[in-house]
């Protein structure tokens, strides 16, 4: 029994990396003010979307994760072979856009989590892009993986300031069962949105391509859909607190929106020191954890999906269309950042919104890929996935529509 134990916890060290990292990098700073405006605007009300979104979460990056190692290829790789070149590139040029603007909020998160500290952005925004330069063109996989593992840790920062605010635990508690529908345009902006920043289309692609690159095969399969289950269940924890946090510190005191993820720091303030400086620290590691992951996850979507050679396990000459693709996100990324006046956090709020329209486009591609037994053999979806993927398609078109028709009548 013991032997067979210390077995099992073997094989899951030595998968753990792509399901967990993939899951809790989700919580961005796009993420983080997402969730931040989320409590701040309408308190403990939001939360209710986390139980069938963490269910959501754990299904898709399931499929992605098996899909990988059965079949030992990226999803836009699999899409270009099933669904041909010219459908990749569209997909490809959508989920290019959408990820870049999350890739500017993160620099605005790093910029922001250390203006915090009088440090000025000019100084912090170029430093932190040539640290995440060197780390993935420097590193190879293992090395970068086991930074990115590292940096998860930090993220316990927002469990704890969320229990320093001390909130109304009751009414979280109720929320959290109570599914609270309205026709209300900035509601469900914020749901879509909600949607939108768990389950970002970017992370499909990334575990995938990270699984295939990490080498995990059918064999090693059980431990990771742990790994990615664990890792899930983690972004959920984390997005709950955040939420709590915000509602028991702004929305208690004065329901409003926000206008940078730094507003949310500076919000729990009152409630000592070290909840502020705990959110702060929390924002910096997720922001510059982020932004590598995301440039990261970009160039490998797009080399795979259009044929070129990726991976960091490759030097700079031997995929130079990856590496040049991944210096020019993080240079466009952090130059946004520092133009004057620029309407960064409006325009971040509205990527995730995006985030949630591409989404059900993402998840109608998985579906049909790895219900293809000629690809998946054995492994083809179980009847209850393909029905909770296909409602999750049919309720996001339906918000997206709610939330156009919404806004058209409002011009």
């Amino acid at each position: 029994m013991l032997t067979r134990l210390r077995y099992r916890l073997a094989v899951f060290f030595a998968v753990l990396g792509p399901g967990f990292i993939t899951a809790v990098v989700d919580n961005d700073a796009g993420g983080i003010i997402t969730y931040s405006q989320a409590g701040a605007r309408w308190g403990y009300l939001p939360l209710w979307t986390l139980l069938p979104i963490t269910i959501v979460l754990i299904m898709t990056q399931e499929m992605c994760s098996r899909m990988g190692a059965v079949t030992g290829k990226g999803l836009s790789d699999l899409i270009r072979e099933e669904f041909g070149l010219r459908i990749t590139f569209l997909l490809m040029a959508l989920l290019l856009m959408v990820n870049l603007t999350n890739i500017m909020a993160n620099f605005a998160g790093i910029a922001g989590s250390l203006e915090l500290f009088h440090v000025n952005r000019y100084i912090s925004v170029p430093i932190g892009a040539a640290a995440v330069w060197l780390l993935v063109v420097k590193g190879n996989y293992q090395s970068v993986e086991k930074v990115f593992l590292s940096a998860c840790v930090v993220y316990i920062a927002y469990i704890i300031s969320g229990i320093l605010v001390e909130p109304n635990w009751k009414e979280a508690a109720i929320y959290s069962l109570k599914p609270t529908l309205m026709l209300n345009g900035e509601y469900i902006a914020m749901l879509i949105g909600m949607v939108g920043t768990t389950i970002a289309p970017w992370m499909q692609f990334y575990l995938q391509a990270a699984v295939v690159e990490k080498g995990i095969t059918t064999k090693d399969y059980a431990a990771s859909r742990i790994e990615v289950i664990v890792g899930c269940i983690m972004t959920s924890v984390i997005a709950f607190f955040i939420i709590v946090a915000c509602a028991g510190a702004i929305w208690k005191v004065a329901p409003r929106d926000i206008q940078t993820a730094t507003d949310a720091a500076q919000g729990l303030k009152p409630f000592g020191q070290y909840t502020f400086l705990l959110f702060s620290a929390g924002l910096f590691n997720a922001s510059l954890f982020a932004a590598c992951i995301l440039p990261l996850s970009t160039a490998y979507s797009v080399c795979e999906g259009l044929g070129f050679e990726s991976g960091v396990n490759k030097r700079f000459r031997e995929a130079p269309i990856f590496y040049w693709l991944y210096t020019l996100l993080i240079v466009v990324g952090a130059g946004f950042v520092l133009i004057p006046s620029f309407p960064l956090i409006r325009m971040i709020l509205v990527s995730q919104v995006i985030n949630g329209i591409l989404l059900p486009i993402v998840l109608i591609f998985m579906v049909l890929l790895v219900n293809k037994r000629e690809l998946m053999k054995n492994w083809v979806n179980p009847w209850v996935y393909n029905m909770v993927v296909w409602i999750t398609v049919v309720v996001m078109i339906g918000m997206s529509l709610a939330f156009a028709g919404i806004s058209l009548r409002g011009f």
